[in-house]
């Protein structure tokens, strides 16, 4: 049976790669995680806004609150 990851090891792993963050309210961002914290808060740089299927712009950093966090997944 392979080896459980947690949670914040799988987000260690995925510092400075390419992430996908689902957010509450349909947004979604697409950008190179670069750190976080244990409540998840994140910080993204060279990040792609999604609302709704549709891309709103990028923007060179994003800070994301961890509450508002459905999933991080590569995209």
């Amino acid at each position: 049976m392979p080896e459980q990851q947690k949670p914040l090891h799988v987000l260690h792993e995925s510092l400075n790669k390419s992430v996908l963050v689902a957010m509450k309210g349909k947004k979604e961002y697409r950008g190179i995680l670069d750190g976080y914290d244990q409540h998840l808060n994140l910080v993204l740089k060279n990040t792609e806004e999604i609302i709704n299927g549709e891309s709103k712009g990028v923007m060179n950093v994003v800070i994301v609150r961890g509450d508002n966090v459905i999933y991080i997944s590569p995209p």
